[in-house]
């Protein structure tokens, strides 16, 4: 079957296509899942099985896979205008209402949102952003830009640079030499005996400060974070974690940019993570659920002291030169506008509100399962930690790939989760019903029953 979908009964061919975040030999040899449908919070593959879609795909499909009223402003755009730029002074009606509507809804004040296809897109976008910022106001030794172990902020060289995710670097020459990291605010894993949360962050935070006096502040231009980190393990950050962080980044006049890409639009309880946590940054990046995943768009919301500096040196240089071809496209910013509108009819963040607790209450009934050490979230985001002894915090040994068994055998049970190590994390689309929660929870308890019976023989 080299080349071939194996587990499919229709044996489709795959041979032409590179999977993303694969081992892509053993995918060859063995072959994968191919979906055909979607409805609600269920994805249906080639063979007719359905599944519940727990990470709403790649933490994006907020509204689930059957909203026609995305399909139909979709449809409506394509028959109005299909594409247009935003371009050397020339735009569309969609871009303008569109950034007009994330304006209006931002976390703080913003002054300016550029549009982008990715949140990678709009992570790399700000990064150019931070060092435009500094050359404009006269600081252009300001060039060092921190993350955090074990961050992710996405998959250009850029963004992957300011990234934590040491198997996104292997083999790709990155990070870049401009970028440092910090410590990763992991408080069930990285707590030392006896270390309380607010201790950990006091930790935390003296660990960014000590980086930032060792590579010296006036050369370190900015800080990326996530309210809660999602590629890391859907963790959520320890108690005065991010009022003792934003102490230093003032302390120090080191911007702040937070990534809301996974967070952002009802995730967390809140329209914003920003809102949850209380962050107050210069930049504000988002994507996935601002289109609900039906299109492919980002967004960079900039506070009005950077537009400013950008405006001073456009005007020196006789252009912003940033842009990219499909950015503001105008099907992806009509569909990301109805999105916005039908959080807003439906309550969206208020049934995340109703409905987070029966999550977070019935993955927490796993705490004492044998196979877990901690579970943790916020909304309708969590992470339920694997641990060979959960007193002791004795992990699994790599080469058992605790994680990737039970997401096997989750997927075995028709549940769709995350390993991200030993880590299972939960985004499910932001419509699930407790209902369906219940019965992902029971599906969840299956495939954690049978792979502690299997690494326990």
């Amino acid at each position: 079957m080299d080349g071939l979908n194996a587990n499919s009964p229709h044996a489709r061919d795959i041979r032409y296509l590179v999977h993303q975040q694969t081992e892509l030999r053993s995918y060859r040899e063995q072959g994968g899942t191919l979906m055909a449908r979607g409805r609600g919070i269920h994805v249906i593959d080639e063979s007719g099985k359905e599944y519940i879609e727990a990470m709403a795909g790649l933490w994006c499909a907020s509204l689930g896979f059957s909203e026609k009223r995305l399909a139909e402003a979709g449809y409506q755009q394509l028959l109005d205008l299909p594409y247009y730029h935003t371009f050397f002074g020339k735009g569309h009606l969609a871009s303008v209402d569109l950034a007009e509507k994330l304006i209006s809804v931002a976390p703080r004040p913003m002054a300016k949102a550029l549009f982008q296809c990715s949140g990678s897109e709009a992570n790399d976008s700000a990064i150019k952003l931070v060092w435009y910022y500094h050359n404009a106001i006269g600081k252009p030794e300001k060039k060092k830009i921190i993350g955090r172990e074990r961050g992710y902020h996405g998959n250009t060289v850029a963004s992957v640079s300011v990234s934590g995710q040491p198997h996104m670097r292997l083999g790709f020459d990155v990070p870049l030499p401009m970028f440092r990291h910090t410590s990763n605010p992991h408080y069930y894993r990285l707590h030392e005996d006896g270390e309380t949360e607010e201790q950990f962050a006091d930790r935390m935070a003296k660990d960014l400060e000590d980086l930032i006096l060792a590579e010296g502040p006036e050369t370190v231009a900015a800080f990326f974070g996530e309210p809660v980190q999602g590629g890391g393990g859907a963790i959520t950050p320890p108690r005065t974690y991010w009022a003792k962080i934003q102490k230093v980044l003032k302390k120090y006049d080191v911007l702040f940019v937070a990534d809301e890409v996974i967070a952002g639009f009802g995730r967390t309880g809140n329209m914003w993570g920003c809102e949850t946590y209380d962050l107050q940054p210069d930049m504000i990046s988002c994507a996935k659920a601002l289109s609900a995943a039906y299109q492919p768009i980002s967004a960079l919301m900039i506070s009005d002291r950077i537009y400013q500096a950008l405006e001073s040196l456009s005007a020196t240089n006789g252009t912003f030169g940033h842009g990219f071809t499909y950015g503001a496209h105008p099907v992806a910013c009509a569909v990301a506008l109805e999105t916005l509108k039908i959080y807003e009819e439906r309550r969206i963040v208020d049934h995340v509100r109703a409905v987070g607790p029966a999550m977070l209450k019935g993955l927490g009934a796993f705490a004492e399962h044998p196979l877990v050490g901690d579970v943790r979230g916020v909304g309708l985001f969590a992470g339920v930690e694997l641990m060979k002894d959960r007193k002791t915090r004795t992990p699994w040994a790599p080469e058992q790939k605790a994680g990737t068994l039970v997401q096997d055998l989750a997927l075995k049970h028709g549940l769709i989760v995350r390993a991200i190590g030993d880590r299972i994390a939960f985004t499910p689309p932001l419509i699930i019903t407790e209902e369906e929660i219940g019965e992902m929870c029971r599906r969840f308890g299956l495939a954690l029953d049978e792979a502690h019976s299997e690494l326990a023989a």
